[in-house]
């Protein structure tokens, strides 16, 4: 049960600005709420594009479209920006009360890990998409030795389990505590009172984020796109171009939307030794954090913009729906037509008899 209780600074330290929680300030201090309604509008975009999006790409990927390794790829990236943008109402919710969550201690802790399982699985798929891409263009004979959908089927399973094991310490840490009558926040509890193991926990942390969730990869993602181009260029390989530039422009909107936050988390561990960067935080964070919200609804956009054949197919199957549904209003209204002219005209057998 939630106690109620005054913010000690040992409580302000834990008041991180990590993912989910980037935004959390005093109640009592000077809130920039033109930042914050910026954010809800973001948010809400982000959901009301994210759903339907991201479900049209695994609609396509998982039931429409031929079983291949890419599809694969894309459909587990699909599946977690979809899982995470159905959570957004309730972080929606939490910026809206100003920073009142009103859910319980389940859902803070299942929120917060949902948010990081995003992050690490969407760049872990992007990894391997990059991977792929480059054994399939660089090695095509290894390639077709050992890309099987078996083998891809392990892959995604061992990204998942590594995401949830990253994403995992969030269901430990994260926790809920009333700071006044009506207000109750959910934050990071690394420690009640100790702040240097908060200090250890949070940079351990924070520094796992961002070498194993965004420079490994980044780096990674670079080398294999650097040779892939080079030897495109050499061979003058033109087959699969477009998926090439799809990709790519896949992995540049992921580090754009990503970078802004990783920097900031990197600037907040100063915040444990000095305020000064607290305000700057206050201010970029929600920034940072609606880019990074950004990026789960973006992905179906970049594959309707530069995907000739996902264009085709979501032109083919929205003018299918479109057809039965008219077909079926048009059926409706004759059997309609129908009803009314055998109630107001009856037929032959009821007149002879």
């Amino acid at each position: 049960m939630n106690t109620m209780k005054e913010p000690s600074a040992f409580d302000i330290y834990n008041y991180t600005y990590e993912y989910y929680d980037l935004e959390e300030t005093q109640h009592d201090a000077v809130q920039p709420h033109a930042l914050h309604v910026a954010s809800i509008v973001i948010y809400s975009l982000a959901f009301l594009l994210g759903v339907p999006g991201n479900v049209m790409v695994i609609w396509f990927t998982g039931f429409k479209w031929e079983k291949t390794v890419s599809t694969l790829w894309f459909l587990n990236l699909a599946i977690a920006d979809l899982i995470f943008v159905l959570f957004l109402p309730l972080h929606i919710t939490y910026v809206a009360t100003d920073f009142h969550w009103p859910f319980g201690k389940l859902l803070c802790k299942v929120n917060s890990f949902i948010a990081i399982l995003n992050m690490f699985a969407s760049v872990f798929f992007l990894t391997v998409i990059c991977l792929d891409r480059y054994m399939f263009l660089g090695w095509p004979n290894f390639a077709q030795r050992h890309r099987t959908l078996k083998k891809s089927g392990i892959i995604s399973g061992i990204v998942w389990i590594s995401a949830t094991c990253i994403a995992s310490p969030a269901l430990y840490f994260r926790d809920t505590t009333e700071i006044t009558k009506f207000v109750t926040i959910c934050f990071n509890n690394f420690h009640e009172n100790d702040h240097a193991i908060i200090l250890k926990t949070h940079m351990a942390l924070t520094l796992i984020r961002f070498f194993i969730g965004y420079l490994f990869p980044l780096l990674t993602m670079i080398i294999c796109y650097t040779i892939l181009s080079i030897r495109m260029k050499t061979r003058n390989i033109q087959a699969n171009s477009k998926f090439f530039w799809m990709v790519l422009a896949i992995v540049v909107a992921f580090f754009l939307c990503w970078t802004p936050y990783h920097i900031l988390s990197l600037v907040e561990l100063k915040v444990h030794d000095n305020d000064a960067y607290t305000e700057w935080l206050r201010i970029g964070m929600p920034i940072s954090t609606s880019l990074a919200f950004i990026n789960s609804c973006i992905n179906p956009i970049l594959y309707v913009l530069i995907s000739k054949v996902f264009r085709t197919h979501l032109g083919a199957s929205v003018a299918e729906i479109f057809k039965h549904t008219i077909r079926e209003i048009s059926q409706t209204g004759v059997k309609s037509e129908q009803l009314v002219d055998s109630e107001n005209n009856p037929t032959v057998c009821e007149t002879v008899s």
